[in-house]
């Protein structure tokens, strides 16, 4: 959703602003894309607070630690995006439609805070691509090297070996632990 997102939002950019109705329904459905992209990440990040990643498997520590900053930057990235292209319409004087629903405004047109948000929206843009394309090499440099065991943490399914406590929600380990 997010590739779709980022690829949607640089295209409509070239969508001419006369006649309104196909610039302003792509616009419509960008937003609405982001909305429940915004959703979906608080509920992954719900879910990554009860829940221990898979650990890495043996690497250096440099890359240990790109990996773990790269990771927060993607959620952070995912979680602020949202927000702020929320935020740049909220003040853009024009309603929030969610679907085809409009969002009641909360805001009064402020032309210089949307402009501000616009700038972080892009900017946010820019790094989360910068991001993406450093995880994708990263991908593509552990699938090179065999990295078998680092492409099968990021599986849906674990295999058998890799059920257990530690991947329990961390409410259920407790109880595991003491009863």
């Amino acid at each position: 959703m997010v590739l779709l997102q980022f690829t949607w939002g640089w295209w409509m950019q070239t969508i001419p602003k006369l006649p309104v109705g196909p610039r302003v329904d792509a616009y419509n459905l960008h937003k609405s894309i982001g909305l429940t992209i915004l959703a979906l990440v608080v509920v992954r990040l719900a879910w990554r607070l009860l829940h221990d990643p898979p650990p890495l498997p043996p690497m250096p520590k440099w890359q240990r630690h790109a990996a773990r900053v790269n990771h927060f930057m993607l959620y952070s990235l995912v979680l602020a995006m949202p927000i702020a292209g929320y935020l740049g319409s909220a003040f853009s004087g024009y309603p929030v439609k969610y679907f085809g629903w409009t969002i009641p405004a909360w805001s009064a047109k402020h032309e210089s805070l949307k402009e501000l948000m616009s700038a972080v929206h892009l900017t946010l843009a820019l790094v989360l691509a910068a991001s993406v394309l450093l995880h994708l090499a990263a991908v593509v440099k552990h699938t090179l090297e065999g990295g078998s065991a680092l492409i099968s943490r990021m599986a849906w399914r674990r295999g058998p070996g890799m059920i257990g406590i530690k991947s329990a929600p961390r409410v259920l380990r407790r109880r595991m632990r003491y009863g």
